[in-house]
Formats: structure tokens, sequence, C-alpha cells
């Protein structure tokens, strides 16, 4: 089983980071900044830092697990976390540089349903999960205490 993990990356504005990703033939889309757990990472955590190293050159500060999706060949975990800095260009991911895989870009979005009803956020499973967390307010409120 594949394991994989993501962060749901809050910013000093009070906005989300996600990446728009473009590809030939499909609608764009969006994900949480992540990627499976590699044999050499300590803990799903660990992974989830790592991955945010390399995808927007961040330093984040994992809050809390926010959500599963587990599937008979897949488990996701999505965290929720915190960030202050990032680079987008000095990203290191190894998906960036393989032929054929399209755009990555990082988007700001403000943490509103309607923010995420204006996106094609991926898994569509996720994305009814955070809509809901964001409309009772969860988020900024597990941010703040």
């Amino acid at each position: 089983m594949q394991h994989r993990v993501r962060a749901v990356l809050l910013t000093p504005n009070d906005t989300m980071l996600l990446i728009k990703r473009i590809r030939p033939g499909i609608d764009p889309y969006w994900v949480i900044v992540g990627g499976k757990i590699e044999p050499t990472d300590v803990s799903p955590e660990e992974a989830l830092l790592r991955e945010v190293r390399e995808e927007i050159a961040g330093e984040a500060e994992i809050v809390s697990l926010l959500h599963t999706i587990e599937t008979a060949d897949e488990r996701q975990d999505f965290y929720l976390a915190t960030i202050k800095k990032w680079s987008f260009e000095d990203r290191t991911g190894p998906e960036f540089s393989q032929e054929g895989r399209g755009e990555y870009l990082l988007e700001e979005i403000p943490l509103t349903a309607d923010a995420l009803d204006a996106v094609n956020l991926l898994p569509q499973d996720f994305a009814a999960v955070l809509r809901e967390a964001v409309e009772r307010g969860e988020l900024l409120a597990t941010r703040r205490s």
C-alpha cells in the first residue's frame, strides 16, 4: 500500500497554499502540498516536512492530523500545518524536472468556502472535508489556540 502525506499550509495572511496543476488535455486542478513517504523517512510527519521543503522550499510546523483517506491500495494523511516563508522558485522535488508533467503553479487561496468552490481541488473527498472545516472556522481556530 502506498502511503502519502499532505499539508494544508496556513500562511500568516490566513490563506492556504495550493499547487495548481496544468497538464495537456486535462482541465486545471489543484492539489495540496505533499507526496509519498520514502523508505528513508523516519515518520509520516518527517516525510511531510521533507515534501514541504522539496515542493516549496518552506519550513512548516505541523499542528494536527486533519483527515485520512484510505483505499485498498493507498493511504493519504492530511495534516494542518503553518508556514511563514516559502520560495516556489527554489523547489527541488524530482517531479518538477520530469518531462511531460505539465506546469506547477503555487497559489495562495483565501480560507473561504467560496474560494474553495472556485478551484477543482483533488481529491474531491478531501475537498469536501476541507470545505466543511473552513465553513465551521476550524482551521483558523485551531491555528490560534
